[in-house]
Order: C-alpha cells, then structure tokens, then sequence
C-alpha cells in the first residue's frame, strides 16, 4: 500500500495532537508533508522529527530562528510566517488538516481549498466568518471538504448515500457544557476557571468557555447551515449531557439515524483520515449497558442566548456570521482576562450585532479586514462593559 500525503495546519494543539497519535499507530500508511505552529518551536522541530517532515512552520516569525536551530542537520526546511504557512499549505497532500484556531487559519485553510484536494477542516472560523467565500472557492475546485468536528463529522457520516431532499431535519447535539445547570446568579459569577473545565471533553481554554456559553453550539449551527444546506428551519440543537449521541438527521420517512461514539477526538478525526474507508483507533468501545441511559431536553436559551444570536446572525447572513465570531472572540479573551463577568460575553456580541453591519465579504482579503475591523468595534464595547 503506497502511504498517503498528510500536511497537518495546527500540529501542536489538540486536533494535531490527536492526528498524530493516529499516524503514529500506523507510521507505514502515512507520509508527513507540512507541520505548521503558532510559536512552539520545540514542540513543533521535535515532531517535525519524529515524523520526518518535509516542512516546518511557524506562522510567529520571531520563532523562525529557535526552530532553525532545533532542526538543524535534519534535512527538515524550516520557515516562518503568513506567506510561509500559505506555501505549506500549497504543497501537494492527499489530505491537509486544517486545525489553525481562529481567523489565523483563513489564508491557509483557503490555500488548501484551493489545491482541489482533501481538506479535513477543524477550524470553525473559516466556515463562521467565510462560509459563503469559502464553500465557493470548494465547488470551483472540487476540493473534497471533510468535516473533522465531532458533530459535524456525525452528520456527514449519517448523511452518507442519501439526498438532502429526503432530510426533514439535523439535530446538532451539545453537551451543554459545565454551567448547564446553573441559575442566573451562579452564571453571574462565574469564574474563568470553572468555565474551561468542560465535563466531557478535553479541549482549550477558548472553546471551552464557547462550550461553556453555547456559542461553541451557536458557532456549530452556522458552520451546519454551510456545510449542510437543507435551509435554517431544519437545522435544531438538543442538550445531551452524556455527549454520546453527537448529531442526528431525520429523514422524510420517519427515520432518524445517529452517530454514537465516546467523547474523544479521534473517533471524527479517523474519519476523516480514512474516509470513505475505515480505520483503526484506540478508543474504548461504548458499553450501553453500563451508561445505563442518554437524556436530553430543549436549550435554554434565556441563560445561554447564545444560540439564538447565532441563529439571527445566520438568518441575517451577509457578515453578521463573521461580526458574532470576532465580537465573541473579543469578549472571550476579555472574560479570561478577568475583565468582564461571564454573562457580559452574550451581551457584548449582541451589542456587536446591532452597532455593527457591514457589507457581505465577496473574497477572503475582504473577510480578514472586516474581522480585523469587526474586533476593533467590539474592543470599543469592552469600555462599556
């Protein structure tokens, strides 16, 4: 079996973490291309070595020299910043996972695109804030686009041979995060510690807190809209605790196919690495019996409104998608900072929303300076707060 081209965007976070454990389970059936990070050199070059890389890169230039050093005699290129990451992400692969978090993965995640290959994507904001661009620039260069999310991933894969026109709905599923329970007072309150300590899932301080929010749902629900399109009204969320049940899809004839799975990463990551195959993981199978029962009931969304923006955000369409995005990154970061309360992060990206409507992006320059543009009236809204 020839092994197939891998170039992974994000190696050192926790999508990239969980690939490479897969590909480390099957070295002879993968050939690294690209490994790119933020700034972790170290990181990065011992990687970079362990799975004989082609190219390593760090989008932060003054990390370029630490990483020279570190790969030095490895016959490894080392590179550093935007038009570097760009080339990585240009080099020929069967499959380039796009797991850069934030808009810095929109250039890269869009180079993929653009080589007509196969892209497993993992960052939500080049669906969130560039969806209509980039779902384009897919169909124009027959780009296979493989959602890597657990929740998206579960539709893809229930969808798997059947039409759209049969689909009477998509449930996305959400665990509901750490707060689920809370009242108003307790969220109120709320500290950043408690709000990264997810109570399934092993993940970022950022998407936790979106978790933590429901915007890391609202965020899905958009992304859900781009890469399913049966139309708003069919798309719904349910609260499902256990997180074994991440996503289900109704067909017209009444029935209703879900993907189980445990809350682990590597199970929509397989996924995708082999699709339209199978492969291995070293995931413990479900034991149904020993969870005994799976639950669900309707978001609540006057503690955690933040479906609901994402939902009127996406009705709107245009850059409201992208708006909500940035405002909501803003006042995350504000939140972790210990700048605003926890339950300023949805008015602030509601205030965002209703201050700030600009014209539809038509290219992906125009979607990076209006997210640039976008952050800068919602930093103007923290001196509200």
């Amino acid at each position: 079996m020839t092994p197939r081209s891998i170039s992974i965007l994000g190696a050192t976070g926790s999508i990239g973490a969980s690939t490479l454990d897969l590909i480390r389970r099957e070295p002879g059936n993968w050939r690294v291309v690209a490994l790119t990070a933020n700034c972790q050199a170290a990181d990065l070059a011992r990687l970079a070595r362990e799975f004989s890389a082609e190219v390593a890169v760090v989008a932060d230039e003054s990390c370029l020299a630490e990483l020279r050093d570190a790969l030095a005699g490895s016959g490894i290129a080392a590179a550093g910043g935007t038009a570097a990451l760009v080339e990585a992400a240009t080099r020929p692969a069967d499959i380039t996972v796009a797991a850069i978090v934030g808009c810095a993965g929109l250039a890269p995640t869009m180079a993929a695109i653009e080589q007509g290959r196969s892209v497993a994507l993992a960052n939500k904001e080049a669906l969130v804030s560039a969806g209509d661009v980039l779902t384009a620039a897919v169909a124009r260069h027959g780009t296979t686009l493989l959602p890597m999310d657990s929740e998206h991933n579960a539709i893809f894969q229930c969808l798997a041979g059947n039409s759209y026109d049969h689909v009477r709905s998509i449930t996305l599923t959400a665990s509901g995060g750490p707060f689920r329970d809370w009242n108003a007072a307790q969220l109120a309150a709320a500290t950043p510690a408690q709000a990264v300590k997810h109570p399934n899932w092993d993940m970022g301080a950022k998407i936790s807190v979106d978790s933590a929010t429901m915007f890391n749902k609202g965020l899905e629900l958009i992304e859900a809209h781009h890469l399913f399109p049966v139309g708003l009204d069919k798309l719904k969320i349910v609260i499902h605790p256990q997180s074994v049940i991440h996503s289900m899809v109704e067909y017209r004839d009444g029935s209703t196919l879900a993907q189980l799975g445990p809350s682990d990463m590597r199970v929509p990551i397989a996924s995708c690495l082999a699709w339209p195959a199978r492969m291995d993981t070293p995931c413990a199978p479900l034991d149904l019996a020993m969870l005994g029962q799976l639950t669900f009931r309707a978001p609540d969304e006057t503690r955690f409104p933040a479906t609901r923006l994402a939902r009127e955000a996406a009705e709107a369409g245009g850059a409201m998608p992208l708006v909500l995005n940035a405002a909501n990154e803003v006042a995350v970061a504000a939140f972790l900072a210990g700048q605003i309360a926890f339950t300023r992060i949805a008015i602030m990206v509601e205030e965002a929303l209703s201050r700030f409507a600009p014209a539809a992006p038509t290219s992906l320059e125009a979607v990076i300076a209006l997210d640039a543009e976008a952050r800068v009236h919602a930093r103007a809204l923290l001196e509200l707060a």
